[in-house]
């Protein structure tokens, strides 16, 4: 933790973080506590939460373990009653928790089809339903959406994960458009691979992880897979002031990908 508060972005600042137990999450997590914020740390998995929330104590940080489940109603509920009763407020919503099944169309069921997007796209919806009272009390905030390279590109083993990745970005139209004139900000960041464990699930489904592995790396301009940090980090920038004109757009993070002419 930085000690010179008064470059902390966030300072003051009470903020939610879902799937916040790895990857993404932890990464955004921690740095929105370096930042000067009070995290509430959520994650359907309790220890994950408690590993992310003692992380951010342990470097002097304000933190909160939640373990819930972002698809349910109750569960939403939950998270930001528990999160203002602790800190007092809410001030950012990072909509981060996601699941993704390997499966072509004809190979999903509808089960897992419901399942994916219950977590995706359901439960987005139900956090910020509950989460904008909230925002509005405080004359406003940021919502910020991880949506994906996936909600603007195709893959075929991937069209559940894809098309809630593509109705975030048009949740994030709607509810900017919605809330702007109250000083709520909602915006989506887009990143292509991140080299989480979300990303390795995806190699190992394939014949030659390794060899699939290089071949899709050796895709970036900048050579190298994002590393959760470097997502973060733009979260931090849409969850401050200096992001304060920013509202309903994508902040794509793929190390040049779209930018590449195929040929």
């Amino acid at each position: 933790m930085r000690d010179d508060s008064r470059s902390r972005r966030l300072e003051g600042k009470v903020a939610i973080v879902t799937g916040a137990g790895r990857g993404v999450g932890a990464a955004t997590a921690k740095r929105f506590a370096e930042e000067g914020a009070a995290v509430a740390c959520v994650d359907i998995e309790a220890q994950r939460a408690e590993t992310t929330a003692g992380e951010i104590k342990d470097a002097r940080g304000r933190a909160l373990a939640l373990a819930l489940d972002v698809s349910s109603e109750d569960g939403n509920r939950a998270m930001i009653a528990r999160t203002v009763e602790e800190f007092g407020g809410l001030d950012v919503l990072h909509a981060n928790a996601a699941i993704q099944v390997m499966a072509g169309l004809e190979e999903t069921s509808e089960q897992t089809w419901d399942k994916v997007h219950e977590t995706n796209l359901r439960g987005v919806y139900l956090g910020v339903r509950e989460a904008i009272p909230r925002l509005r009390e405080r004359g406003g905030g940021s919502i910020i959406f991880t949506s994906s390279l996936l909600g603007i590109v195709g893959n075929p083993d991937l069209p559940a994960y894809g098309a809630t990745k593509g109705g975030l970005r048009a949740l994030c139209r709607s509810l900017a458009t919605a809330h702007g004139p109250e000083g709520i900000r909602v915006n989506t960041i887009c990143p292509g691979d991140v080299d989480t464990p979300l990303l390795q699930d995806f190699f190992d489904h394939q014949p030659e992880p390794e060899s699939a592995r290089r071949e899709i790396e050796d895709r970036y301009p900048l050579g190298r897979f994002a590393d959760p940090v470097d997502v973060a980090n733009v979260a931090v920038f849409l969850a401050s002031e200096q992001s304060s004109y920013l509202t309903g757009i994508d902040v794509i993070v793929d190390g040049g990908l779209l930018a590449k002419d195929w040929g």
